[in-house]
């Protein structure tokens, strides 16, 4: 099997699997990080195989979503790259992608020092997601989703999380700004990465301020 049918077994497995999955972490969301990668793999030098794939099948089982059960994902998106014939080296580079991916795992001592270009590019894109205009949407859907309070004044950030209680958390949508999304801009692997991302945290610094002028009835 070609690369290019390959690609074209992973987008529909990928669609199949996300078909009824929470808005923030659909298709959509995998469609929107892969054209982000693209874009950024413009001004690297990636194996674009490695990164699509790794695009299309990092969210493909969420830990959240699995009881914070991080294996699932890695695990499944190795059986389906060996059921299409894959080479173990593409696969292993996929699967250390999914495993490494994730903003939670910075919040560890004992994080992996896997490291790769197509890595870099991917966590890049995944975190434009997740900031921004799009990054905002996501964070309320979730929110939403998990029956959260929106805000609550006397409920303040917690900065400094372990990666435990950060995926423990079940604190107000606005703390999450302040608890990741507002760092993710100086975690940004690439130049390109870095140039999108300040756009995005600068519309997040304006999305805050109306919110608290509009929460506290006062003129932004």
């Amino acid at each position: 099997m070609d690369k290019i049918e390959i690609i074209r077994q992973t987008e529909l497995f990928v669609q199949k699997v996300l078909e009824n999955a929470e808005s923030g972490h659909d298709w959509f969301h995998i469609d929107r990080v892969r054209k982000n990668a693209k874009y950024i793999a413009q001004n690297e030098t990636a194996d674009l195989f490695i990164l699509e794939l790794g695009a299309l099948l990092h969210d493909i089982a969420d830990a959240k979503f699995y009881d914070g059960n991080e294996t699932v994902g890695p695990r499944k998106a190795q059986n389906f790259l060996e059921g299409l014939d894959v080479s173990d080296d593409v696969i292993e580079q996929v699967v250390k992608i999914i495993e490494n991916i994730s903003f939670k795992n910075t919040l560890s001592d004992r994080h992996s020092r896997f490291d790769s270009i197509e890595l870099r590019i991917l966590q890049d894109a995944d975190r434009l997601d997740a900031i921004g205009a799009i990054g905002i949407a996501r964070a309320f859907n979730y929110g939403g989703f998990k029956n959260r309070q929106m805000y609550h004044p006397e409920i303040p950030p917690k900065l400094d999380m372990t990666k435990e209680e950060y995926k423990k958390s079940e604190a107000p949508t606005i703390n999450h700004f302040y608890e990741k999304l507002l760092l993710l801009k100086d975690q940004m692997n690439t130049e390109t990465g870095k140039k999108l991302a300040e756009e995005r945290h600068q519309f997040m610094l304006t999305f805050l301020d109306q919110f608290y002028a509009e929460w506290n009835a006062k003129k932004a």
